[in-house]
């Protein structure tokens, strides 16, 4: 793997700590809706925005 620049890195945090904030959000919504579709969605966009933080954890670890 390449070196990564500082800003490189910076952004890798910012999208990093994006993602969690749109997991924490989407995984709350879900849990409060009532319509089954509308949970599901919430989750799927729940797992997707962990799925793209772990996805970039890997550039970090």
């Amino acid at each position: 793997m390449t070196d990564l620049t500082e800003l490189e890195l910076q952004n890798i945090r910012h999208l990093i700590t994006g993602y969690e904030t749109s997991h924490d959000k989407m995984t709350e919504y879900a849990e409060k809706a009532s319509d089954k579709n509308l949970q599901q969605f919430f989750n799927k966009s729940a797992q997707s925005a962990l799925d793209n933080k772990q996805e970039l954890m890997r550039f970090l670890g």
